[in-house]
């Protein structure tokens, strides 16, 4: 099945419940966990590949909704490193479906532009055959450009690994010089997720009726609406999209102010590391501890000027610590990208090469 199947006409049920939703906040980032392939196959006396097979049609079919209704974008967590641990088999098999479903999107890259559509592959890739990493990579490169909407596929990937990666990242970088210990906030950490290109998960959707998260998304979704379906993925319908999105709105006002508050109290956090980051230097520590010797019987006007210069310092504090962090964040998302332009074939694939058929 094609990644831009043929739009069917829609029914006046379908086009009202979208004018009634479209009134109210629509999401513009879903993250949606795909999970059922497997029962699903079991449930229809299929093989567990036709169960993977199914899914991939249902996601392709998804992303035309979330198109229609205005969702810019969308994360799907396609394999775990934890898928890693199935069967030879099962695994062999998801990566032989990937090939050929990445070299299917490689050939239908005027769709790609004229829907406007990004692809941002999330995870550790490294781990997987580099004939896969490279049409991976292929498929980031030729989609960069455009601006409408955004596909995240998250493969190789747990939350957990993600956040030790950022960790990792901090730590060699306060060991080498680039920032320091203080400059470390929860802002800056999420900023070497993986996922720091992306807005906020506004709803997080699972299907299958499992109610948790399964490694996905761990910090992103910390202020997300979450809607766990009773449906295996492949069964998986627009009405059920309708309801989540319904869900959401219900839930807006709640999660905006959820929001609201977490950014205050960041501000505030930072501020305070500010000044007491610029406090403790040598130089900050001998004038204050003389200007309190000296001091006999200080004026209005001396105070005012002292919390004024005060308020300088601190400001020019928090300016270098932005310069450092630019620059080593900078130099974070500069390695990544040679990282994705050295898997890049010598020759662009255009389109699909031979691949072996797929049997279950």
């Amino acid at each position: 099945m094609s990644w831009f199947p043929q739009r069917r006409q829609r029914t006046w049920l379908q086009k009202g419940c979208e004018a009634i939703l479209t009134v109210g906040p629509v999401p513009k980032h879903v993250a949606i966990i795909m999970d059922g392939n497997r029962r699903f196959a079991v449930k229809k006396s299929l093989a567990k590949c036709e169960g993977h097979l199914k899914g991939f049609d249902k996601l392709a079919e998804t992303l035309e909704w979330c198109l229609d209704l205005g969702i810019s974008e969308v994360t799907v967590y396609a394999f775990s490193i934890e898928n890693f641990k199935r069967s030879s088999d099962e695994v062999s098999y998801l990566m032989e479906l990937s090939r050929q479903k990445f070299a299917k999107l490689l050939q239908e890259r005027d769709l790609i532009h004229k829907h406007g559509v990004c692809v941002r592959i999330i995870g550790d890739i490294s781990l997987l055959p580099r004939d896969l990493q490279e049409l991976l990579a292929e498929a980031v490169s030729i989609s960069s450009e455009n601006k409408r909407a955004i596909l995240n596929v998250c493969f190789a990937y747990t939350a957990r690994d993600d956040i030790c990666m950022a960790m990792r990242e901090l730590a060699i970088a306060v060991k080498e010089g680039q920032i320091k210990n203080s400059d470390i906030s929860e802002e800056l950490l999420e900023k070497c997720l993986y996922t720091s290109y992306s807005s906020p998960v506004d709803l997080l959707i699972r299907t299958s009726g499992e109610t948790r998260l399964s490694d996905f998304l761990l910090w992103e979704s910390s202020f997300s609406c979450l809607a766990f379906v009773k449906v295996l993925w492949p069964e998986f319908s627009i009405w059920h999209l309708y309801a989540a999105i319904l869900h959401y709105q219900r839930n807006y006002n709640k999660i905006q102010i959820a929001r609201q508050n977490q950014t205050i109290e960041r501000e505030r956090l930072q501020r305070d590391s500010d000044y007491h980051c610029m406090m403790e230097e040598p130089s900050l520590e001998t004038a204050s501890r003389d200007s309190i010797s000296c001091m006999t019987a200080p004026s209005p006007l001396s105070n005012t000027t002292e919390h004024k210069s005060m308020q300088e310092r601190v400001q020019q504090y928090a300016l270098e610590r932005e310069k450092r962090i630019e620059a080593f964040l900078s130099g974070v998302y500069e390695r990544r990208k040679q990282f994705m332009k050295s898997l890049l074939p010598v020759r662009p694939i255009m389109s699909a090469k031979p691949t072996a058929v797929l049997t279950c």
